[in-house]
């Protein structure tokens, strides 16, 4: 299925549902859920979270329960400035020197109480947390269509700061679970290693290859000129 077509049918399914949740509507986001909290306790659970020392994570709602919990677990998160656009295009969270965890890990907390850090500021990245609209229990991802998400991953490959090391994982509502075949991944998609559901926890054995950088051919002019960072990273 092409891919907007399918956020459209996901984000409509959530909402008839009624197991969307606050900020709405759920169109053109990482929809928030129901059982969002218990996701995030699931995957707190995993293996691979647990031998987790820094994580990356998206700034989205549903992902906030899975923020709080990193710090609270004593994990360092690294979180991208809105599409890159600072000099310094990641903000650290260090659990050790924060005392408002809740009030740390939102959106415009997060600026308030994170620490920019440039490029080569970033250590090695042992687990990142996407958001996703969709996914597939072999590991395909749908965004919400702007990129950057995939793109992030780019900079930090290129930086070494990910690497075959570095797990993959989501949390997303039941209903956002699609067949293998509505889902094309592209060349530029960072597949996932674990899926996380209120209700299971799903290990994709994902066949999909990881993008090993910035496709700079697909990337756009506009694009490069707005983010400091790939102008940085460009090669001559």
């Amino acid at each position: 299925m092409e891919k907007q077509a399918l956020r459209e049918r996901i984000w409509t399914t959530l909402d008839a549902e009624g197991v969307n949740r606050f900020p709405y509507p759920p169109e053109g986001r990482i929809t928030n859920f129901a059982g969002a909290s218990e996701a995030a306790g699931r995957l707190a659970d995993t293996d691979e979270w647990q031998a987790a020392e820094t994580v990356k994570s998206n700034p989205d709602a549903p992902q906030l329960p899975v923020r709080r919990r990193a710090l609270r677990d004593g994990k360092v998160v690294y979180m991208a400035v809105p599409r890159l656009r600072d000099e310094k295009p990641f903000l650290k969270l260090d659990p050790a020197e924060i005392d408002d965890i809740d009030g740390a890990t939102t959106i415009s907390g997060s600026a308030k109480h994170g620490v920019p850090v440039g490029p080569g500021e970033v250590p090695h990245i042992d687990c990142i947390v996407a958001g996703s609209v969709a996914v597939t229990e072999s590991g395909a991802r749908v965004g919400k269509g702007e990129g950057y998400s995939d793109l992030e991953f780019a900079v930090l490959s290129e930086l070494g700061a990910v690497d075959d090391e570095t797990t993959v994982t989501t949390t997303v509502h039941e209903l956002q679970v699609v067949a293998d075949d509505e889902v094309t991944s592209d060349a530029h998609d960072v597949p996932l290693d674990v899926v996380v559901t209120p209700e299971r926890t799903v290990r994709t054995e994902t066949t999909y290859p990881r993008p090993d950088g910035v496709d700079w051919d697909a990337l756009g002019e506009e694009k490069l000129a707005e983010i400091p960072v790939l102008q940085r990273l460009q090669p001559n």
